[in-house]
């Protein structure tokens, strides 16, 4: 089993690195480039649309699992059917610039499609939070959402985006197969980890392609989904997944209540996260993606791992492992204006 996800994670590396390579020549000849603006982090003309790469080989190597019977074919069809909508409408949006409450609709239907298609969440895992009776499904259902734009709000700086997916996929397959989990969605995960990393190579500052809406929506609807599936079969508890996102969790969130605080235009395109004002600051990218990385792997992924030994504790290892992260956004101005950040340096 495990010599047979190896093989089929290979593989989607293999593919999405051709894909990718692929889509970017496209992008050029047909002049598909994301060009430069006063909200931009980058400087240069840029292919963007990058992220097809990603959506097409985990297509295959799901199709690939189920196949050879790794992967339940329930689980295949519900993640193709609400993957796939978040894909088709990230590609449209890319295309034609979509308006934001077409956007929503679509996100909201994939995200109730998918919860009821695995009958619900149940209330158990969410008890401990607080929840009233049956708030567990809507619960889910706006987390859902919430992880479908939050890989396009972070998807601001070259490269963080794919490794913050190589990651988090990585990480929580890592836990699921050590917590032998089932095995299909391990190699689901390993799939998307290989899947971005071979979409990595191209996108690592400088990066020479960018993803755009038709991965990063993507990429936030299956983690989310597929880190929810684990904890419904229970796995993984589901603490597990705002603590590997954390750094994508902490940022967008705090930036999002500070601006709706501010009473800013929220749903505008801004350059107020905080790895982006880190990115201006450097006056480089790759130190704040290289950033990123660390602290996943050295902060977040041992406070994961302890809440899976240790599930009653879920609620205090979330605290201990965003509380600094939100302390650090806060610091470095997530969510502030411009001119007052800048009177604040």
């Amino acid at each position: 089993m495990t010599v047979g996800i190896l093989f089929v994670a290979l593989g989607t590396l293999a593919l999405s690195f051709v894909l990718v390579g692929a889509v970017r020549r496209i992008a050029l000849n047909q002049n598909l480039l994301d060009l430069p603006n006063e909200r931009s982090s980058h400087v240069t003309a840029t292919p963007r649309g990058g992220g097809a790469g990603i959506v097409v080989s985990l297509v295959l190597a799901m199709g690939v699992l189920w196949a050879i019977g790794l992967l339940s074919g329930w689980i295949w069809t519900v993640l193709m059917l609400s993957g796939g909508a978040i894909a088709v409408v990230g590609y449209l949006d890319d295309r034609h610039q979509l308006n934001a409450i077409s956007r929503f609709i679509v996100h909201v239907s994939a995200a109730i499609f998918f919860v009821v298609a695995l009958g619900g969440y149940p209330a158990t895992e969410l008890d401990k939070w607080g929840l009233p009776a049956g708030g567990s499904s809507a619960f889910s259902v706006l987390a859902l959402v919430w992880g479908t734009n939050l890989f396009n709000f972070m998807d601001g700086i070259d490269g963080i985006a794919a490794s913050e997916s190589v990651f988090i996929t990585a990480a929580a397959g890592t836990l699921n197969l050590m917590n032998r989990g089932d095995p299909g969605l391990t190699a689901v995960l390993f799939s998307l980890s290989a899947a971005s990393l071979g979409f990595l190579f191209w996108n690592w500052p400088p990066a020479r392609i960018f993803m755009g809406d038709v991965g990063s929506g993507f990429l936030g609807f299956i983690i989310s989904a597929c880190l929810m599936t684990t904890s419904l079969h229970g796995t993984l508890p589901i603490e597990v997944l705002p603590i590997l996102g954390g750094v994508f969790v902490v940022d967008a969130t705090t930036t999002l209540i500070r601006r709706v605080l501010q009473g800013d235009r929220w749903l505008e395109p801004h350059r107020t996260h905080a790895y982006q004002r880190m990115a201006r600051r450097l006056g480089r990218h790759r130190p704040v993606t290289l950033m990123v990385v660390v602290i996943n792997v050295m902060w977040l992924f041992p406070w994961a791992f302890a809440t899976t030994r240790f599930p009653d504790s879920g609620r205090f290892c979330v605290a201990a492992a965003l509380l600094p992260l939100a302390i650090v956004s806060i610091f470095v101005g997530a969510g502030r204006p411009e001119a007052e950040a800048q009177r604040g340096q």
